[in-house]
């Protein structure tokens, strides 16, 4: 009975739930407005309705009325109605009066008032449907104030019933609906309890909880017998959602231990279902009494966390090692069952709780690490070449990244998504390199950014095990990004792999480029940065060609410029015929560029006189560079590919307005081509301390100008300190050093910025070990072993991977198939000889 009841309420709360997803045309059709008295002539016994009485609506009220409007659709889903009663002015009843009309709201049930809101409780939907939900459950739902209260209620609950305890910061929140909506559902299953009692909560934990976070327990108080012990506690882990508190309750309601007499490889369970693993203890009669309490355990302490079953080898035919006593299966599908051998339940616990740790465990394995201890103790020198990204990537290498959002693409399905999507952006990379493993966490953030954004698909493909596709694409270095457009070539992303970066990439690329302007009104509304309108959120420089009919060679060279730059730059063009009067409007003649920088507030002119694609890319790119920029690790090699000296004012913080404006007239009044006028704030870029520590043998005072020859002699001067920052004093300084009359504080050293060890050559290693193993070997269906990768210096971070279609079925000696065959047979081998530690 109890089974079906738990069946009853979970299709109840799905069809709640669906049905509260539909979209509607609005709740205003939901809400009623009657007279006074249709209103209380249309009460029924047992219905709720939510009323308020109003005369002539104030401004101030609008607010609450567009609130309690909103809320009619979600009250609507529980059988609640809400009412506008309007009352006439000669009505001085008590809910017409003045001094309730609109500053009350009326909770009816049937003709019984059952409570009465003040409206600035009643703030937004949230709070509403929590207020009314929490009025209308006041036996399912108990508040309490007091540890006594709650242990009074707890030992009234011991062998009958479970009880929901659930804490908010405060009631009317997302958290205190969410709560209210999961007592509608599951009132009469389990007993809900409530408080807003921090000291509460802090007794009812072992640890130190964070009293603003709301938080939910499930108390197992039906299986608890003896008053003297408390109820087992099992506390959600996830955010109060409605969705997250069934989850909870759907696995609090499935069995401690399951026992299984099937193939565990059909075994479906509630764990499963809701994307947890399964784990078995492997029993036999003679031990079955002791498994079954290791199971039941194991169980408590993976409650919430994966579901646990007790397989019986007598009952099922088990083709596994006989040593094996724990499995592990998985929600993924086409993932098979993991046998493995452990020591204690501790090791169980660790298994799913990490999820590095889910390959098959060797009874070698501890002399196996001493012997790979022992070589990198022979390796030590190559510890050298690890870097930040290395060390950050190991540092997080068991912190699993959320891919769900991005499609992993193999050669089957590669040509296929390309056409799904208008615009698909596809990340190569190979799973077991460091900077690869970096860029894909900025990945999974754009990913997170861009959820829901039309037209655009996020997909990745694994060079290591799709070599074929990355070398038709003619991808020779990882990571790579490339964005592909039907009907057009691809675009390769050459910038910063942050995850700002990537995503305006991303965005700007959805735009034309250059996006062809139909009006001056365009044009106009282009330059001020307010078309097109899905990139006003994204800061970018406009940039405008405007061409006549009679400079058709300029203009087909700007469009092939524009489709270069994609993605990097936004740019428009114009060439109607009243093309002329918009250029004369900014003193130029077509062709012409109009650049506009923060919003269109200065739009500078500036004339077209190269006509090649290569020349006009590069004039954009320069263009497009401030006057006198801030120098930031993200900019600085758009900087350096100029390269020209810089004038480099270190600043420890913001630089004043008196050298700002004077470093900025000096900057425009020389000719642009002679060098780099910039700024750096140590506070904004701290890696400026390092410079100038390079620069100098102390460190000297800020605000400090300096001269660097970076690409010519690397010779670095500093600006006379007892002079103050002006054009003039700037100006004579600069021709000073022209005629070689002042003495450089240093000298860069000539040195090229190398690694300390030469690059790994891999493929020379695997082909060194190729001749000592058969290329070919056959495998059953199915079987095919696991690839592995090199391990890297760092370790490997967590992240799961699609099963590939090789596992399915092999294609024994087909081109590109070998080497991804042949490696995890190498990786044998050299275990049992001399490690390669540098892999």
């Amino acid at each position: 009975m109890s089974a079906q009841k738990d069946r009853w309420v979970s299709s109840f709360f799905f069809l709640l739930f669906c049905a509260s997803s539909i979209p509607t045309r609005g709740s205003a059709r939901l809400l009623q407005e009657l007279s006074p008295q249709e209103y209380f002539s249309s009460l029924q016994a047992g219905r709720a309705s939510l009323s308020y009485f109003s005369h002539n609506v104030s401004p101030g009220a609008q607010p609450f009325l567009e609130q309690i409007e909103n809320s009619a659709e979600a009250l609507q889903d529980y059988g609640i109605s809400v009412v506008k009663v309007n009352c006439p002015k000669e009505d001085v009843s008590r809910y017409c009066v003045k001094e309730n009309a609109l500053r009350k709201a009326y909770l009816f049930r049937g003709n019984v008032l059952i409570r009465e809101f003040p409206t600035d409780a009643l703030f937004d939907v949230n709070s509403i449907v929590a207020n009314v939900l929490f009025a209308l459950l006041f036996n399912e739902v108990k508040y309490v104030e007091t540890l006594a209260d709650l242990q009074n209620i707890e030992n009234a609950l011991k062998g009958r019933s479970n009880m929901v305890f659930a804490y908010v910061p405060a009631t009317g929140t997302a958290e205190h609906r969410a709560v209210m909506e999961a007592a509608f559902v599951y009132g009469t299953v389990h007993q809900f309890v409530l408080t807003t009692e921090a000291v509460l909560l802090k007794d009812t934990s072992n640890d130190k909880p964070d009293v603003s976070s709301a938080r939910l327990l499930f108390c197992h108080c039906q299986r608890t017998t003896d008053l003297a012990q408390p109820c087992r506690r099992t506390a959600m882990e996830q955010a109060l959602t409605m969705l997250n508190i069934h989850r909870h309750l759907k696995l609090m309601g499935a069995p401690l231990v399951t026992e299984v007499t099937e193939d565990p490889e059909k075994v479906s369970t509630v764990h499963l279902q809701l994307g947890l693993p399964l784990v078995f203890i492997l029993s036999q009669k003679e031990t079955y009494e002791a498994d079954r309490r290791t199971a039941e355990f194991v169980a408590w302490q993976l409650l919430g966390k994966a579901g646990v079953a007790l397989l019986s080898r007598d009952l099922v035919d088990l083709n596994v090692l006989l040593q094996s006593n724990v499995a592990l299966k998985t929600p993924d599908e086409g993932v098979p069952i993991k046998y493995l051998v452990l020591e204690d339940t501790d090791e169980v616990i660790t298994l799913v709780e990490n999820k590095s740790k889910v390959e098959q465990i060797q009874e070698d394995e501890e002399e196996e690490e001493e012997e790979e201890d022992d070589s990198e103790k022979e390796n030590n020198n190559q510890d050298i070449q690890d870097d930040q990204v290395v060390e950050a990537v190991s540092r997080d290498k068991k912190r699993e990244l959320p891919l769900e959002q991005i499609h992993a693409l193999t050669e089957e399905t590669f040509h296929s998504a390309l056409l799904e999507t208008a615009r698909t952006v596809v990340l190569f990379y190979a799973s077991w390199e460091a900077v690869s493993l970096a860029v894909l966490r900025s990945y999974t953030e754009v990913a997170d950014h861009l959820k829901g954004t039309r037209g655009v698909l996020l997909s990745r493909v694994n060079c290591w095990d799709w070599p074929g596709i990355c070398t038709k694409e003619n991808v020779t270095q990882f990571p790579a990004i490339r964005i592909y457009k039907k009907g057009e070539r691809s675009v390769m992303y050459n910038g910063m792999w942050g995850t700002e970066e990537l995503t305006s990439f991303i965005m700007l690329s959805r735009v034309s480029c250059p996006l062809k302007l139909a009006t001056i009104e365009e044009a106009e509304g282009y330059l001020r940065g307010e078309f097109p309108s899905e990139l006003s959120s994204y800061h970018h420089t406009s940039l405008l060609g405007v061409f006549s009919t009679a400079t058709s060679e300029a203009r087909e060279a700007f469009e092939e410029a524009g489709n270069i730059l994609s993605g990097h730059v936004t740019t428009g063009m114009y060439f109607e015929d009243d093309a002329l009067a918009l250029s004369c409007k900014y003193a130029v003649s077509p062709p012409a560029l109009l650049l506009a920088r923060s919003g269109g507030r200065s739009v500078e002119g500036i004339a077209l006189s190269k006509q090649s694609v290569q020349d006009m890319v590069q004039m954009i790119r320069y263009e497009l560079l401030d006057i006198f920029p801030e120098i930031t690790v993200q900019n600085l090699p758009r900087y350096l590919q100029l390269r020209k000296p810089f004038l480099i004012l270190f600043s420890d913080g913001d630089i004043g307005q008196i050298e700002s404006k004077e470093m900025l007239k000096l900057a425009k009044g020389r000719p642009q081509q002679a060098f780099v006028a910039c700024w750096l704030n140590l506070r904004k870029t701290p890696v400026g301390r390092g410079v100038l520590k390079a620069y100098f043998a102390t460190m000297p005072s800020l605000p400090v100008l300096i001269w660097v020859e970076l690409h010519a002699g690397g010779q670095v001067f500093k600006f006379p300190s007892e002079q103050s920052i002006t054009e003039m004093n700037i100006l004579s300084w600069l021709e000073k050093l022209k005629a070689g009359l002042e003495i450089p504080s240093s000298t860069l050293s000539e040195e090229d910025w190398k690694p300390p060890l030469p690059a790994y050559d891999f493929l020379q290693m695997m082909e060194t070990a190729v001749p000592e193993l058969p290329l070919h070997t056959s495998h059953r269906r199915g079987d095919t072993p696991a690839r592995r990768p090199p391990e890297n210096p760092g370790g490997d971070i967590t992240v799961q991977e699609e099963p590939s279609q090789d596992t399915k079925a092999e294609k024994v000696g087909s081109p590109g198939r070998d080497l991804r065959g042949t490696v995890p047979r190498l990786a044998a081998r050299e275990k049992q000889g001399k490690r390669h530690s540098e892999l």
